[in-house]
């Protein structure tokens, strides 16, 4: 039996009595919410743009460092999963549901609502892309490269536990990160594990309640939710009691399977040239204006720093509190792989399959929304997607597809959630026991319904951002503890770009 740590202790009360208050008085935790979201983006909103745009700078430099060569884990170590099923399980955890829930609305939102250009024009069509692009792809997938390589390398590497206060040693010290101050760091990562899970879980929740209800008119309600995540959880359960190389590996695999026939079916029946071409377009767009997107705050005009708030800031938000999560799952199938293999693979391959989903989903959408009357973007965000089918060929049949899809993915996040928690909450532990992580899936469950009966998805994106603001500090300190334990292996092992010359022999051979 796995020793099971304070942190477990201390999290399960912090989370039950943010339910309490949620069911209680839902108003009250909406409008808090509410009011701790303006205040962090109107007042940090260059903040969460700055620092995510140092943690791209600082991906990069470890990809062309000498350091890149170093492993995570022995150096005769092998990886312990394929490549194929380390990214299908890198991919699924970190952002499944959010591919299809978002896949359709984001670019038809951003073509009807754009940051700059006039509504419906050709040049919001070049945003919208851009901007999704943007949302998607390397920022997002820096956050999640930096924290899990800085757990992947302490773990494997140094011997030390899978904890995020394990990877902080160097820059803490070891004593404060083994007492009390450790204890807060790690409660904090479940505590916002269990929300940024939580609030993704809500919205496949909301996802599949919304698909039901267009297909087969289902009512759109609180109820039908609950009951979603019931039977969810029920299903994720038993999958997490399975371990980590059947449930997990099995399930997402065979997501990107679906993933993939539901892609290839939207890209025949939707524009298929000019969803080649938008993919070019974007592509070349994206990196043209990337600095000046990462930087973009609009000081002086309140509409557009409304909308930045509304989408960039909330993204990054929404990434870094789902850092812990999906940074200690990516680093537990990461063993084995070196340090520039792993940030290549998780800074572009995920962004790359991103900008296909969205080009092929988001053109789809905008010129299905060009031959209708109807503003299909002010649908609920969840039916935005049935509602595109519903102009295609093959409508029933997408719509199931992209359903089970969804499930899937709600069960994968979820089930990799409960390893993730059973870890943080076990001293670190590999193998966490099935009574910890069957504890974890019931309490994120419970979090997501409580977030959806106290505001909806609104309440998800507040809490969010509140979350993810005091996390963004203990990224930073990762980030220094890891250069500063990398500098000092790089002179161990004598890793160099160039060969440093050697000191001349003094001039003991004095002639």
């Amino acid at each position: 039996m796995k020793k099971i740590s304070n942190v477990f202790w201390i999290s399960v009360a912090v989370i039950l009595v943010a339910v309490i208050f949620g069911v209680a008085a839902p108003n009250s935790f909406e409008e808090a919410t509410a009011n701790l979201q303006v205040f962090l983006t109107s007042t940090f909103g260059w903040y969460y743009l700055i620092l995510v745009t140092i943690i791209v700078v600082f991906c990069v430099f470890l990809i062309f460092s000498p350091v890149g060569a170093i492993k995570l884990g022995k150096p005769d170590e092998k990886p312990e999963f394929s490549k194929a099923s380390w990214f299908a399980m890198l991919f699924s955890a970190g952002m499944g549901i959010g591919l299809v829930f978002w896949g359709a609305a984001e670019p038809l939102s951003h073509f009807m609502n754009p940051p700059l250009a006039e509504a419906g024009t050709a040049e919001a069509n070049k945003e919208a892309m851009r901007y999704t692009f943007f949302h998607w792809g390397i920022h997002a997938w820096g956050i999640y490269a930096i924290v899990a390589l800085s757990l992947a390398y302490f773990n494997f590497r140094k011997g030390e536990p899978g904890l995020i206060s394990a990877t902080l040693k160097p820059v803490l010290g070891k004593k404060a990160m083994e007492g009390n101050l450790g204890t807060v760091i790690d409660v904090f990562a479940v505590v916002a594990t269990v929300v940024g899970v939580a609030s993704t879980l809500g919205f496949g929740a909301a996802q599949i309640n919304g698909g039901l209800s267009y297909l087969f008119g289902i009512p759109n309600n609180f109820t039908v939710q609950f009951i979603i995540v019931a039977v969810v959880t029920v299903l994720f359960t038993i999958s997490a009691s399975t371990g980590l190389a059947k449930g997990i590996k099995i399930l997402s695999n065979a997501n990107m399977y679906i993933a993939l026939g539901l892609l290839i079916l939207i890209f025949i029946a939707g524009p298929t040239i000019l969803i080649l071409n938008m993919f070019t377009d974007s592509l070349g767009g994206y990196i043209q204006n990337i600095v000046q997107m990462s930087f973009r705050i609009a000081p002086f005009n309140e509409e557009h720093r409304s909308w930045i708030n509304s989408w960039t800031i909330f993204y990054w938000a929404w990434w870094i509190s789902w850092a812990p999560f999906v940074g200690i799952f990516i680093a537990r199938v990461s063993r084995g792989r070196t340090i520039r293999e792993f940030v290549i693979g998780v800074l572009l391959l995920p962004a790359i399959v991103s900008f296909i989903w969205f080009a092929v989903f988001g053109t789809t959408a905008i010129e299905v929304q060009k031959a209708v009357s109807a503003d299909l973007s002010q649908l609920a965000t969840e039916e935005v997607l049935f509602a595109i089918f519903n102009e295609l060929p093959w409508t029933n049949i997408l719509s199931i597809i992209a359903i089970a899809l969804v499930g899937i993915f709600f069960i994968t996040s979820a089930d990799s959630a409960t390893f993730v928690l059973g870890m943080q909450t076990t001293y670190g532990s590999l193998t966490p026991p099935n009574s910890v992580k069957v504890t974890w899936g019931i309490a994120q469950s419970l979090v997501a319904l409580v977030l959806l009966y106290s505001g909806g998805l609104q309440a998800l994106q507040n809490t969010l951002i509140g979350v993810a603001f005091p996390f963004s500090f203990i990224i930073i300190l990762m980030m220094i503890s890891l250069y500063r334990s990398l500098v000092k292996e790089k002179e161990e092992l004598g890793l160099y770009l160039k060969p440093k010359p050697r000191k001349k022999k003094e001039e003991t051979l004095k002639q």
